[in-house]
């Protein structure tokens, strides 16, 4: 399997450190408000990363932590803890925001079908290790005290910034435009490994350490909790690419100046799912969720669907025009799907299977290209081979893929979508492209020719349904 390598800005062969066994490590909410979309994308790519790996024999373990304290509104050290932000929003503690919010997401991720991690870590549950291992730096000469705050200092690495080409010298310039500076700092790129009470006197979650009661920083989490769950050596850590820089970053500074040695083989980076008018936010536009499409009458498992026309490593565009593409197509996948199943299934054909499995798994061997996983799809029922082999094919490849593919081709064949003609499915198919491309004559022409042969076409939010009139 190859696996384009951020550090090393190159693909590479996955080679694991211990034969057969794979420690992953991805960074989990800040639990402050509900995930939206963008956020969700990076969760299902990394859930597709697990699910093909634990397919192809690997013994997985994935730790996540969940960001109940310390991660400040800027990349900068600088603004409200997010934590307290939130809880100053809806008038609760910190932690009742915590739980309430940790809970959405899981339940989010149930919907989206994303595995839960084998192991969930909030940071509260960790001080005393974040205490042990800040000492450590401060010990080894990598950290110091000033104004109250423990810094790690970036001057005393051979090479700071590890995801992007900057010159050593930028280590004297801000690391962003527009941060308020930190005259405690000795270097501008240094930051935060742990806070007293002389900042934000208002933060709600304090904890005693031997440089005065206060709370950690946002980067130090990630480090302890994998080193705690995982070891010393990490195979891959995974993120959304706002993640590289600067908390990758940091979490490689401090992780390697404690340990001594190189700690995580392969960094695997998501990249943004983009509205038409940028990154999308929790500020800016319509706030997305799961909750907010299932409103508007989509399944999440075609919004997952949707995240895997696309390959990880290149931003994708959310519009309810693209997001119709995807349940239109998702649609007549099940219902092709549907009609295998009432059909007479016949042997498996071994040699067929193999030969289908094997475009199947180069499509994920190639750094998991999922739209080339979904033509694998397409190649199966195109395939001249018996519905045995096919829907034993479909039944593996969803292990990885995620998308209910039998559930709800069973459905559909229950409700007698299964039973169209192959002919109307590929005119309706051709009406779809007719609108897409604003051929509205042509649209209509096609709509004509399906009602004449006894069949209703509808549109709805959910997708175009074909019915016996």
């Amino acid at each position: 399997m190859q696996i384009y390598n951020t550090a090393t800005r190159k693909k590479e062969e996955f080679v694991p450190r211990f034969e057969g066994k794979v420690s992953m490590y991805t960074c989990g909410p800040t639990v402050y408000h509900y995930a939206h979309i963008g956020n969700l994308r990076s969760y299902i790519m990394e859930d597709i990363l697990e699910k093909y790996l634990r397919f192809t024999g690997y013994d997985v373990k994935r730790v996540m932590n969940i960001t109940d304290v310390g991660h400040l509104t800027s990349d900068g050290d600088t603004g409200d803890d997010k934590m307290l932000k939130g809880a100053k929003r809806e008038k609760k503690t910190v932690m009742e925001i915590a739980q309430f919010y940790t809970d959405a997401f899981f339940e989010d991720c149930k919907k989206l079908n994303i595995k839960r991690p084998d192991v969930v870590e909030p940071a509260t549950q960790c001080i005393d290790e974040f205490i042990r291992v800040i000492e450590s730096l401060i010990e080894k000469g990598f950290a110091y005290e000033a104004g109250g705050n423990i810094y790690f200092d970036t001057s005393k690495l051979e090479q700071y910034y590890i995801f992007n080409d900057f010159k050593e010298e930028d280590l004297a310039v801000g690391v962003r435009e527009g941060v308020e500076e930190d005259s405690n700092k000795k270097n501008k790129a240094d930051f935060v490994l742990w806070f007293t009470k002389s900042k934000f006197d208002d933060q709600e979650l304090k904890w005693e350490s031997p440089w005065g009661v206060g709370y950690p920083g946002w980067h130090i989490e990630c480090s302890c909790i994998s080193v705690k769950h995982l070891g010393e050596y990490l195979d891959i850590h995974c993120g959304g690419i706002d993640n590289a820089f600067p908390h990758h970053t940091n979490e490689i500074a401090q992780s390697e100046a404690y340990l001594g040695h190189k700690w995580c083989s392969y960094w695997f980076h998501i990249l943004h799912l983009n509205t038409n008018s940028g990154k999308m936010s929790k500020s800016s536009g319509e706030f997305l969720t799961v909750s907010l499409l299932e409103s508007k009458g989509y399944n999440p498992l075609v919004y997952r669907f949707f995240c895997l026309q696309s390959h990880y490593r290149k931003s994708l565009v959310f519009s309810y025009e693209n997001l119709d593409n995807a349940v239109a197509a998702y649609n007549k996948l099940t219902a092709k799907i549907g009609t295998l199943l009432s059909a007479e299934q016949g042997e498996i054909d071994k040699a067929k299977y193999d030969e289908l499995m094997k475009l199947f798994c180069e499509a994920l061997d190639n750094d998991l290209n999922t739209s080339l996983a979904i033509t694998a799809l397409y190649d199966v029922l195109k395939a001249d081979t018996t519905p045995a082999t096919k829907i034993a094919l479909i039944k593996e490849f969803d292990k990885v893929l995620g998308i209910g593919l039998i559930e709800n081709a069973a459905k559909a064949d229950d409700s007698g979508e299964s039973d169209i003609p192959q002919e109307i499915l590929d005119l309706a198919a051709q009406r779809a492209e007719a609108r897409k491309a604003k051929n509205f004559a042509l649209a209509d022409e096609l709509r004509a020719k399906i009602t004449e042969m006894g069949y209703i076409i509808e549109e709805t939010r959910q997708g175009t349904n074909i019915k016996k009139a």
